[in-house]
């Protein structure tokens, strides 16, 4: 089984010569240390890619709970985040990355996607302002994978609406109609905002990038 630094170089040739430092770096030293764990056990990256789908789309019933039930929900939207980030890192431990992999985790992370946004709409959101970040969100991933079809390099550009922050918005505004469940309707509508904002800041950032390096 390859080392760490084995691990984090293989990941940022993966991914476009992305550097993997920061909080990015933390967060791989992080999944490394758990997937480890599963390559030991022999799980295989599928199966942990079909969990995390899983447990995104068990952050609707929470979500739809009222009341304090959104904290549940908060606590799925991070482990099914977690999973994401294991399914790679026990591919690349086990040496099992492949195309069919790769189609299988981008297909689970669109489901897991518009699970979170669906969440904010049962706790109270605008449906007009989800189904407009959702769009964007898949807009976004639509662009990169047509572009690197094209022939950019695997990232072409790190934005501000990558799939990490939507988690995080996601979640943050989960916890604050959880805490708040008199005001969950303007937490959720929050969250949604965020969800266009930072939507649509990344694809135009996406679409300069690529627009530069396709020419």
């Amino acid at each position: 089984m390859i080392d760490r630094s084995q691990y984090l170089q293989r990941w940022s040739q993966l991914h476009g010569e992305v550097a993997p430092v920061g909080l990015v770096g933390g967060w791989l030293r992080l999944s490394y240390a758990l997937a480890r764990r599963l390559a030991v056990l022999q799980v295989r990256p599928g199966a942990v890619t079909v969990a995390g789908l899983g447990l995104a789309l068990l952050v609707l019933p929470s979500a739809a709970g009222g009341g304090r039930w959104p904290l549940l929900a908060v606590a799925t939207v991070i482990l099914a985040a977690l999973l994401d980030s294991l399914d790679g890192a026990v591919a690349i431990l086990t040496d099992r990355v492949s195309r069919r992999g790769a189609v299988l985790d981008a297909t689970c992370d669109r489901l897991a996607d518009l699970s979170f946004i669906t969440a904010l709409w049962l706790v109270g959101a605008p449906a007009a302002a989800c189904v407009v970040g959702g769009v964007v969100a898949l807009l976004h991933e639509q662009v990169r994978a047509a572009a690197r079809a094209a022939g950019m390099r695997e990232v072409g550009v790190v934005t501000v609406s990558e799939r990490p922050t939507r988690v995080i918005v996601t979640a943050a505004f989960l916890l604050g109609a959880g805490l708040y469940p008199d005001r969950a309707d303007d937490w959720a509508t929050a969250g949604v905002i965020g969800w266009v904002t930072v939507g649509i800041v990344g694809f135009v950032q996406l679409c300069l990038v690529v627009r530069r390096r396709l020419g």
